[in-house]
């Protein structure tokens, strides 16, 4: 067991150095049979009170890839992780497809222990762009259009039956001219390098002006919307997803830790989530689940209609009874949750969702949700399911084939990972994606913030961006000071 004591907060036991020398001989000899590298893990129990997101921000070398994906109120589940063993990249209508398959690969002829319990062996964490080309523009760069990296270091938090487990697992590339000593020496460092600290504190009265302004004119939205609505009157499309972007300048460069706490406490029921690229960060706290897979079972959720919260109680309810009657609001809602059970139906033995939407209500919004499950009828991993549900109606539009080429016209902006899947995907196939949603790219001082809304007949344009508003409000307030 991985020693987390004061003098050295973490340190492999001599029998754990002994396994994975082990593993990695095993894996350079395989490498060096097959002419080509290998994947080899150990993972390793840790403490229940070990917080796997502060450890990888205490922990991460600059520049370097990293990931923090939580959902507090699931059990506070989570799952961080730094550094490149491997990368995966593709692009192009198959994106997911491509990583798929060579995930299953690698995850298939991965050196792991046969004798670990359930959580442990190799894990791929990372994200799509919305479009198959998308994350083009320079502010985007690092953000491929898919893009999975299995982490030197990642650290697993579940609650099993009520009994939270944390696991640490190891992971190196073995090629054919590495030696195990160099490869061993390599894990050795980074579990020399790792620390635990609290998540760092937002500072609350930053010095200095933020200047906030729209990528586009919000008269270019409300035009933009009112397009969409001509469209969908001549039958041109049912609906439309239209997102907008706002940029914060600030004194100061952003930390991105210290927003994922805020994020964490403020979000619990989300998805909150922190993507490292080189300089910049993608930081969010999404409400939408887009696929998650244990085995055979599917669950997803429609995600769509929304409303502002209120501070005063009777008030919040009645804005959540008027979108639970709201005729416009319903049908958009409709349009996404008939969509998800027509897409999973041809792969699944039965597909069941909830009768009427239910309002799920986060810190500054509610909306209407739907979950739905699903049994499989043959196995798909939780990254062709990804690619099969993305993009839903909740992001994209209704029929997607007419709707995606008119987003980036009416939008005029490039989404790059806004609005795609991101989450993680392990050796088994099961995983969980999120749709990347109240969400922020961060390169040093400048946050970039995205929102968008569900166009439909009854859409009205200065609606539409009052609503963007309050979508952006779940960000903005700590990016603006």
């Amino acid at each position: 067991m991985l020693d987390t004591g004061s003098r050295s907060p973490f340190s492999l036991s001599t029998a754990d150095d002994e396994r994975l020398s082990a593993q990695l001989g095993r894996a350079v000899e395989r490498a060096r049979r097959s002419g080509s590298a290998a994947l080899a893990t150990i993972s390793l129990p840790l403490g229940a009170h070990v917080d796997p997101t502060a450890v990888v921000c205490a922990s991460r070398r600059a520049g370097e890839r990293w990931f923090a994906f939580e959902q507090p109120d699931r059990g506070r589940a989570a799952l961080a992780g730094m550094g490149e063993a491997l990368s995966l990249q593709a692009q192009g209508p198959e994106r997911f497809a491509t990583v798929a398959e060579r995930w299953r690969r690698l995850s298939a002829a991965a050196v792991t222990d046969p004798s670990e319990d359930a959580g442990g062996g190799p894990v791929a964490v990372g994200g799509f762009a919305f479009a198959p080309a998308g994350g083009g523009s320079p502010h985007w760069a690092g953000f491929e259009p898919a893009s999975l990296t299995v982490p030197e270091v990642a650290l697993v938090r579940s609650d099993r039956g009520g009994h939270p487990a944390v696991r640490l697992t190891l992971a190196a590339l073995a090629a054919p001219d590495d030696t195990c000593e160099e490869l061993l020496a390599g894990l050795r460092r980074r579990v020399g390098e790792l620390r635990s600290r609290e998540l760092p504190l937002l500072d609350p009265s930053a010095v200095g002006r933020f200047q906030v302004s729209s990528a586009m004119p919000p008269e270019h939205y409300e035009a933009s919307v009112a397009r969409a609505v001509e469209l969908i009157a001549a039958g041109e499309i049912e609906k439309i997803v239209l997102a907008r972007e706002v940029q914060v300048h600030a004194p100061s460069a952003y930390d991105p830790a210290a927003l994922m706490g805020v994020l964490r406490e403020e979000f619990s029921s989300c998805f909150v989530f922190c993507i490292g690229r080189g300089e910049a960060t993608l930081i969010a706290a999404s409400p939408e689940l887009l696929v998650r897979r244990e085995g055979h079972r599917v669950s997803t959720l429609a995600l769509a209609g929304s409303t502002r919260r209120s501070a005063d109680p009777a008030v919040d309810d009645h804005l959540g009874e008027q979108l639970l009657r709201d005729e416009g609001y319903r049908e958009e809602h409709a349009i996404v949750a008939r969509r998800i059970e027509r897409t999973l139906h041809p792969h699944a033995v039965w597909v069941a969702a909830a009768p009427e939407p239910a309002l799920v209500k986060i810190a500054n919004i509610q909306h209407l949700a739907t979950p739905i499950r699903a049994q499989l009828a043959a196995p798909m991993d939780a990254l062709e399911l990804a690619g099969l549900m993305h993009p839903t109606p909740a992001v994209g539009g209704e029929p997607l084939s007419r709707a995606a080429p008119l987003i980036p016209a009416l939008e005029g902006l490039d989404r790059g990972w806004y609005s795609g899947p991101v989450g993680w995907t392990d050796a088994a196939g099961d995983g969980e994606f999120c749709v990347a949603l109240r969400c922020a790219l961060l390169r040093g001082n400048v946050a970039r913030c995205f929102a968008g809304n569900g166009i439909v007949a009854e859409s009205h344009p200065a609606a539409e961006l009052a609503e963007t508003e309050v979508k952006l409000s779940a960000l903005l307030p700590l990016l603006a000071g």
